[in-house]
């Protein structure tokens, strides 16, 4: 009688548990919109221009998933989020998934029930100095005052790197990267900290960007990716998934341009897979078959992505660096679509 009822409770746990772990998709597909978190304003990642059109690495991402999932990239609700409420508003569930220049630390991913999808982009923490400050090193920044936004990694960072260095300085707390700009393009801070791919990003819209320097220091690692809530797993493997399709089509070459031609079958068996033209890996995550190809051709892969919104070629310049495919020398890497 007791192994009965033990069987029947595991039985019962086991349902709610798979149930529970659909209701993300469900909710999603249901309301026909994706709601995705992102910044307020940050050139790159995620910014409006005057049309009020949404552009950048992360919404691209957005359009990508919501693509895979809905059969559309427009179909999604860009939600503004800084540093104080990204959080909340995702274990509210006012978002799905928060896009949003965010580092996976421990905390994050185990005290506060949400999960990181994967890495999207490797980043660091920096500094940036007016020119006419005269220094070249972080280590010269003993005394000044730091503009930093509230509820990050990097106000701890910060603190950490000034005590190890024996170095003193005075914070000047901000809501979000809008306000770091205001303050240190007044004088309110001499020095603005924050990753350095954000930096990059601020710079790019100041009217005269050579007037400003970044610092050589990174001084943490600031590994950025999208974000989900625990305990809703058929939801995670999308969202991790859909990542790992961008970087992964990177790797061998399909493009926005050619993935059509490509589709009609290559002699590369992990190509076909990932296009859903051999296997089951649409069946199996949840969607259709050709959920990865919608997902590509949202905004490409994951090099066209950088290339377009954060590249050398834009005015924010960034370098593949840390971010080039692992078969170039950097980190980026997809698990097998087997």
């Amino acid at each position: 009688m007791k192994r009965s009822l033990l069987l029947g409770g595991v039985s019962a746990v086991l349902l709610a548990s798979s149930a529970a772990s659909a209701q993300t998709l469900n909710e999603v597909q249901a309301r026909g919109v994706l709601n995705c978190g992102t910044h307020t304003r940050l050139v790159g990642f995620a910014a409006q221009d005057v049309g009020g059109q949404w552009d950048g690495f992360d919404v691209a991402f957005c359009r990508a998933l919501a693509a895979a999932v809905l059969g559309d990239p427009s179909a999604v609700e860009l939600v503004p989020l800084n540093s104080v409420n990204r959080f909340t508003a995702l274990s509210s569930g006012l978002i799905d998934v928060l896009s949003r220049v965010t580092s996976w630390t421990f905390t994050r991913d185990v005290g506060r029930d949400f999960e990181f999808a994967g890495i999207i982009y490797y980043d660091g923490q920096g500094f940036m100095v007016p020119r006419t400050l005269g220094v070249s090193s972080a280590l010269e920044l003993d005394g000044e005052k730091v503009c930093v936004q509230r509820g990050t990694t990097t106000e701890l960072n910060v603190a950490d790197y000034f005590q190890v260095n024996n170095m003193r300085y005075e914070p000047v707390p901000v809501e979000d990267a809008a306000e770091a700009e205001r303050q240190y393009l007044a004088g309110n801070c001499t020095v603005y900290t924050t990753d350095a791919s954000g930096l990059a990003a601020t710079r790019a819209e100041f009217e005269t960007p050579g007037d400003h320097v970044i610092l050589p220091e990174i001084v943490s690692k600031e590994p950025l990716g999208p974000v989900v809530r625990h305990g809703d797993n058929e939801w995670g493997d999308i969202v991790r998934w859909t990542l790992n399709v961008l970087i992964a089509a990177e790797e061998y070459g399909v493009t926005s341009a050619n993935i059509d031609e490509l589709m009609q079958g290559t002699d590369t068996p992990e190509i076909n897979r990932l296009l859903g033209t051999e296997g089951n890996l649409g069946e199996m995550i949840g969607l259709d078959a050709e959920w990865a190809v919608r997902a590509i051709k949202a905004g490409g892969n994951y090099g066209e992505i950088f290339e377009a919104n954060i590249g050398e070629s834009t005015p924010i310049g960034l370098a593949r660096g840390l971010n080039a495919q692992w078969t170039d020398g950097g980190l980026l890497y997809a698990p097998p679509f087997r």
